[in-house]
């Protein structure tokens, strides 16, 4: 099967610098408006929703109506992998290669899709791994009854996972180079960290910053230390409600 034409489709979809800003503002797995995301992509309000179109009419997009209003969302976890993945790609290179320009918030933790990213998220694959809490390898992971256990005596509902989803799998971190969970239960224990104040979301960024709370609880649970970086982002931290849209950059 020729799969050519259609991987230069959506590689030109994706392409587009005004597309290629609103997939990335949609990578923490919340919705946004047509209006917000013609904001962060910085075109009008009309050529937002042609592109809008586009992506929808692709399948990167899903769109849900309340109201009068139109939400957008990436279409599945396979967009927010391939976006991740091309994020990788395009810190690569002789002269750009180790150079990290997001800043110390953003790079300490941050969502990537429905699951946590950063040098936390990192951290925590590391220990798991270490403790053989789970089996990591470049297809996918695979938990353990030692970790099974773990995740029970913690309190992470692993009920998230899905037949129709992947369980666990790596997810290499664009500004570590390194991989962290993502699948069920990387959303698990982002949703864990959530639940119990761990993290918080800072207001118009992916990025998390780590509590008081946080930094007790990651050093307890995993052994890391949590300490958030200051980078002067810490002082927008914004209790979002679940669902409530909200612009990213970086």
């Amino acid at each position: 099967m020729d799969t050519g034409p259609k991987i230069a489709q959506v590689a030109a979809l994706i392409g587009d610098p005004a597309r290629a800003n609103m997939l990335s503002a949609l990578m923490d797995g919340r919705t946004l408006t047509a209006s917000e995301l013609a904001y962060v992509s910085g075109v009008a309000p009309q050529t937002a929703s042609g592109h809008l179109a586009k992506l929808s009419d692709a399948g990167l997009l899903a769109l849900a109506k309340r109201g009068r209003r139109r939400y957008f969302r990436l279409a599945s976890p396979h967009v927010a992998r391939v976006l991740e993945g091309l994020m990788v790609v395009a810190q690569e290179g002789p002269a750009r290669r180790d150079l990290w320009r997001g800043g110390e918030t953003l790079r300490h933790a941050r969502t990537c899709y429905d699951h946590m990213a950063g040098r936390i998220a990192v951290a925590i694959a590391d220990q798991l791994v270490q403790r053989s809490f789970i089996l990591l390898d470049e297809d996918g992971g695979q938990l353990t009854d030692a970790g099974r256990s773990f995740f029970d005596e913690l309190g992470v509902d692993l009920r998230l996972a899905s037949k129709r989803r992947v369980f666990c799998r790596p997810c290499l971190d664009w500004s570590e180079r390194r991989p962290h969970l993502a699948g069920a239960l990387g959303a698990a224990i982002l949703h864990h960290a959530l639940a119990h104040d761990w993290v918080a979301h800072v207001r118009d960024s992916r990025a998390l910053v780590v509590t008081p709370a946080g930094v007790r609880g990651l050093a307890k649970t995993f052994g890391i230390e949590g300490a958030p970086s200051r980078d002067g982002r810490e002082g927008r931290v914004a209790s979002l409600s679940r669902g409530r849209v909200a612009a990213i950059s970086g």
